[in-house]
């Protein structure tokens, strides 16, 4: 299972999300960082476990507010052992092109509230720095519901974002995990033509190596954490033991 703590930049700081109410995120107040700076909690979660990826949300970026590509790009520079998922708003592949032609290391991730539809996904097919993230709220897909649909174009790793449980300590939205577990391994296009499993991950709920545990065993590789990490409920023995699940 691996472990991905979460980021989130508002007005240049790493800021607290809950319940996916973005409006109401207050700059984060850690044991692991002295400061909310976003180097400050980077180096701050490294010093907890040698995470080998960090995923950002650019919230300022997916809210057409500005953006964090100077900090996200100065995070790479200055952590080079560790990978960046960044999920800036792009919309549409020319934007995703754009984007990545500028970040020569940084993942993007495609967030299926920003995209305008699946034509992104099939313009995009074969490159290799891209990951879906599937956004839901309450029993609602935030986006395009054709994305849904078009799963023969996801890339290799797709993330299952479960808005309203985000700092929540509510568990993980197994049930719906499941099913994307299942769609992804079911996927072919219009000509039965079968594209590779995609690897899911799961985001929103987490609240300790129980749910770890529980996520394998519904065919999830991985998770994206946050609250779980600052609020001691992942400790550094967790987080090793996690490697083997």
């Amino acid at each position: 299972m691996e472990v991905i703590p979460v980021i989130d930049l508002k007005g240049g700081v790493v800021v607290r999300a809950r319940l996916g109410r973005r409006d109401s995120y207050a700059p984060i107040d850690t044991k692991l960082a002295p400061t909310n700076a976003p180097g400050d909690v980077v180096a701050g979660l490294l010093s907890l476990h040698p995470f080998q990826t960090i995923y950002i949300a650019d919230l300022d970026a997916i809210e057409s507010r500005g953006d964090h590509e100077e900090i996200v790009s100065a995070l790479s520079e200055a952590f080079p052992q560790t990978a960046f998922w960044v999920d800036a708003g792009v919309a549409d592949a020319a934007g995703a092109r754009a984007w990545l032609s500028r970040h020569g290391r940084e993942t993007l991730v495609l967030g299926s509230e920003s995209l305008t539809g699946p034509a992104a996904l099939q313009e995009l097919v074969g490159i290799e720095r891209l990951v879906l993230s599937l956004d839901f709220r309450g029993d609602c897909f935030v986006g395009p519901q054709t994305l849904l649909a078009a799963q023969h174009w996801w890339p290799s790793r797709v993330i299952v974002m479960t808005l309203a449980r985000v700092g929540s300590h509510a568990g993980p939205d197994l049930d719906r995990l499941k099913s994307i577990v299942d769609l992804g391994a079911s996927s072919s296009d219009d000509f039965g033509r079968s594209s590779v499993q995609p690897r899911v991950y799961a985001a929103g709920g987490v609240r300790g190596p129980e749910d770890l545990a529980s996520l394998a065993k519904a065919g999830v590789e991985g998770v994206l954490v946050a609250s779980a990490l600052h609020d001691g409920q992942l400790t550094s023995a967790d987080l090793d033991a996690a490697r083997t699940i």
